[in-house]
């Protein structure tokens, strides 16, 4: 049945859970797994509204559901409890046509021989919360903001004795490459020798732009069943708390290129609100598909290309 969804023009996601979390009374330093429990109807709330604005996909608040996060809150010994709770919470509100993914962000750590955290504690790790989701009843599980490849391995592997389909998504910065060097082509380059990946893409970031060339990139290196997941703009702090400062109309367009430039699977990250996906499902329903080409801006060969010409110039 999931399966289906690939026949689809494009298959609409949700957007940020830790945005809407914070209208909802989040402090911040709180831990938003907590809620499953302490405060479920509020987490309902959230998923139902992105079910009524349209979703195909909507993300269990599971995020930081790992033992390192949850041991920040003295939760790290109830990871299957709370990964089970968001699932179900995720899976009453989804229906029947809607699929629950399982949100699985990285640990937090850094892998060795950077950091303290051995690669088998890592994926052990992820596969105490990817048996919790999966027990709790999601379709699919989904990693996501990624930054170091060997740790998206590491939830690969974990996740894998689930059976269930996997997603995965990285976050890249202005520099075009994640926050530990990895670029869109290495990354498409990765996933192509993964078991079990539904799909793949970028999430997060700092705005449409970057995810946009992200994409690009991605499609250029033969990426298919693309994720775009964008901030909703770029974050201000404003009157003593962060606003995304987009438009409709940068908001429509992000999404239009997104589809047009091959992702298929498209939604929001931080700052985006159901009233944004239904945006990006009306738009994209009355918006004919149109192939976009990226033209990859500032590489090396194009701007030794340019010098050449301007010495050129300067010599006649």
């Amino acid at each position: 049945m999931l399966k289906e969804l690939l026949k689809k023009d494009y298959i609409i996601l949700d957007g940020a859970m830790g945005t809407n979390l914070f209208k909802q009374g989040l402090i911040s330093g709180d831990s938003p797994e907590s809620w499953n429990f302490e405060h479920p109807e509020k987490i309902k709330q959230i998923h139902k509204e992105f079910v009524d604005a349209g979703s195909d996909i909507i993300l269990t608040n599971t995020f930081g559901g790992n033992q390192f996060r949850l041991k920040l809150h003295q939760l790290e010994s109830r990871v299957k409890e709370i990964n089970c709770a968001g699932a179900q919470i995720a899976r009453k509100c989804a229906g029947k046509k809607v699929f629950v993914a399982g949100s699985i962000g990285p640990t937090g750590e850094i892998l060795e021989p950077l950091g303290n955290l051995s690669y088998e504690m890592a994926v052990s790790a992820f596969g105490q919360q990817a048996f919790g989701l999966s027990e709790g009843g999601v379709d699919i599980l989904w990693l996501e903001t990624f930054s170091d490849i060997k740790e998206v391995k590491a939830a690969i592997e974990g996740s894998i004795p689930t059976g269930l389909p996997i997603i995965v998504t990285m976050s890249f910065d202005t520099s075009g490459k994640t926050m530990m060097g990895i670029s869109p082509k290495e990354f498409v380059s990765f996933i192509k020798k993964q078991q079990n990946i539904f799909a793949y893409g970028a999430n997060c970031g700092i705005g449409f732009n970057e995810l946009l060339q992200t994409i690009g990139e991605m499609q250029n290196a033969g990426g298919k069943n693309i994720v775009a997941k964008s901030n909703c703009g770029i974050p201000v702090f404003h009157d003593g708390s962060i606003k995304y400062n987009t438009t409709e109309k940068t908001l429509l367009d992000y999404a239009v290129k997104a589809r047009n430039m091959g992702a298929l699977l498209i939604g929001g990250c931080c700052g985006t609100e159901a009233y944004h996906i239904k945006k990006i499902k009306e738009i994209l329903n009355e918006t004919p598909y149109k192939f976009l080409k990226y033209e990859q801006k500032n590489s090396t060969k194009n701007e030794i290309k340019k010098i050449r010409m301007r010495r050129r110039d300067k010599m006649k």
